[in-house]
């Protein structure tokens, strides 16, 4: 999943990112209101962590201006401010949800895998495929066979990005341009070809137990079950 992460502070936000990146997100983080605006005219992004205390235009104003704008990607606001009227404010100017600092990392990652999750119509941190689980909180997957007999799915944290997209898409198909921008930040590159290697990875652990990945010319790819295991 990309975020977009709205911080001035140079050194709390190189923490967030640490933490988020090490979580499995590919985050891009930008100083100011204006420059957020300016990245999401252009590029896509499936959640945002927004400061209240920015420069010149503060997050609650950025809040409103994106959803203004069209832009319906969930928007968590971070602050120091814990009155009642700032939270109630803050929401009603668009956010989804409202933390206040210092606040602990794991609280954080769960707030956002719920954003995700309701973003997609999601509701369970537990997403499932057929036989496929993959449980968003513990980052656990695994392939349930005949007589519920579990097997566990090893996955890379590339190939994890991947089928959680998927998985969030099914049973509709998934965006490739939207799952390469999933994959990586401004600071990392990775090619569509890339993509391509991810995906037969997966087919090689996902067949054998009747679930097939579908391209969809010059779309993206569909998880499908097959009648029966190859």
């Amino acid at each position: 999943m990309r975020l977009l992460l709205v911080e001035d502070d140079v050194m709390v936000a190189s923490g967030i990112k640490l933490g988020l990146s090490d979580a499995g997100y590919a985050v891009d983080w930008v100083g100011s209101a204006e420059r957020a605006l300016d990245v999401t005219r252009t590029e896509s992004f499936d959640v945002a962590v927004v400061d209240i205390g920015l420069p010149l235009m503060d997050g609650l104003a950025l809040t409103q201006a994106l959803r203004k704008a069209g832009q319906v990607m969930p928007v968590l606001i971070l602050t120091a401010r814990d009155a009642l009227q700032d939270r109630v404010q803050g929401l009603d100017m668009g956010a989804d949800d409202y933390m206040v600092k210092p606040f602990e990392l794991p609280e954080l990652l769960a707030r956002l895998r719920a954003l995700l999750r309701r973003s997609q119509a999601a509701t369970s941190s537990i997403l499932s495929f057929g036989p496929l689980e993959l449980d968003t909180a513990q980052r656990v997957a695994c392939l349930r066979g005949e007589g519920q007999i579990t097997h566990p799915l090893e996955l890379g944290p590339r190939e994890w990005t991947v089928m959680e997209y998927l998985l969030l898409q099914a049973p509709k198909p998934a965006n490739k341009d939207k799952l390469l921008q999933a994959l990586t930040g401004w600071d990392k590159e990775i090619t569509p070809n890339a993509v391509e290697v991810y995906i037969s990875r997966l087919r090689g652990k996902l067949e054998p137990h009747g679930i097939a990945l579908r391209s969809i010319r010059g779309f993206g790819y569909r998880l499908e079950l097959l009648t029966a295991p190859v």
